[in-house]
């Protein structure tokens, strides 16, 4: 009698445990490929001054390695470019596609940023990706990066190179996520990755000073986040594998959604500078 009844009991745990793998909430969704390029032959940048478009220019073409083409259109966005901002009629800051060699050791084509000076405090020349209509969704990024040495070892200057601003950020009634690099007093330079309401109010910050900032060398850099305003946000640094900063909580405020992500930043006091992207992969979640 024993027996059938363990039996019959390990019966009932098998059924329900199977009832329970079946759950529609319980299948596990595979990561999709958004986006793929590492700006080889067909994409080029449209230098056309275009009119009432605050000076933007547009990276076009497909891939031909990859198949995706330009401009980036993910989360719904149905326009995205190189934005020149206070950057003296293109002689502070200019972006251009350059043949160098790469991460792997070979001849590749890249995007080439670069910032002379601050010729007003927003000199900069990001690429943005804008009008999104969909930014409550998680998103994983990944792109490689060589900076160069000397803005790296200026004392108290920083730069940042990735970031994204919900709608109404600008009324500070948004959130920003960003990442920084700082230089202290003695010109040592350390990672900073922070979610914040303005630039001088963060909700929360993380140093690393751990992990040292490569010069004049390419490195993997990825970004993840999971969009919410309670504890279950998350948003996530990493340089070459090591992270950075893997914060758990808000990464939104007051419900905003992404309104716009800079996806390679030229910004901030630490001048000459200059950087060099390739191979941008972009991903519904982590792969």
């Amino acid at each position: 009698m024993k027996i059938s009844i363990i039996i019959l009991l390990i019966v009932i745990l098998l059924t329900s445990s199977s009832c329970k793998k079946e759950l529609p909430n319980e299948i596990p969704i595979e990561p999709k490929l958004l986006f793929k390029s590492g700006f080889e032959s067909g994409v080029y940048i449209d230098n056309t001054a275009y009119a009432d478009n605050e000076d933007y220019r547009y990276i076009k073409g497909a891939d031909n390695e990859t198949g995706f083409s330009w401009p980036i259109n993910i989360l719904g966005s149905k326009n995205s470019g190189l934005h020149y901002i206070s950057d003296d009629n293109h002689q502070a800051t200019f972006a251009e596609l350059q043949r160098v060699i790469g991460h792997n050791g070979d001849a590749t084509t890249v995007l080439f940023q670069k910032e002379n000076y601050e010729f007003l405090d927003d000199t900069q020349c990001p690429y943005e990706i804008l009008d999104i209509t969909e930014g409550t969704k998680d998103l994983y990024i990944k792109y490689w990066i060589k900076m160069d040495s000397e803005s790296l070892v200026q004392p108290n200057m920083w730069r940042t190179f990735f970031e994204y601003k919900t709608k109404d950020y600008g009324d500070n009634n948004g959130f920003r996520l960003i990442a920084f690099i700082y230089t202290d007093n003695d010109g040592i330079p350390y990672w900073v990755w922070q979610g914040d309401r303005n630039p001088s109010s963060p909700i929360w910050e993380i140093e690393n000073r751990s992990i040292p900032i490569p010069k004049d060398e390419w490195f993997l850099t990825e970004f993840y986040w999971h969009w919410s305003e309670g504890d279950d946000g998350r948003a996530l640094w990493k340089i070459n594998g090591q992270i950075i900063g893997d914060h758990y909580g808000p990464t939104t405020r007051n419900s905003k959604p992404i309104d716009f992500i800079i996806l390679t930043q030229i910004y901030g006091n630490a001048n000459p500078k200059h950087q060099w992207i390739d191979d941008i992969e972009i991903w519904n979640r982590i792969p």
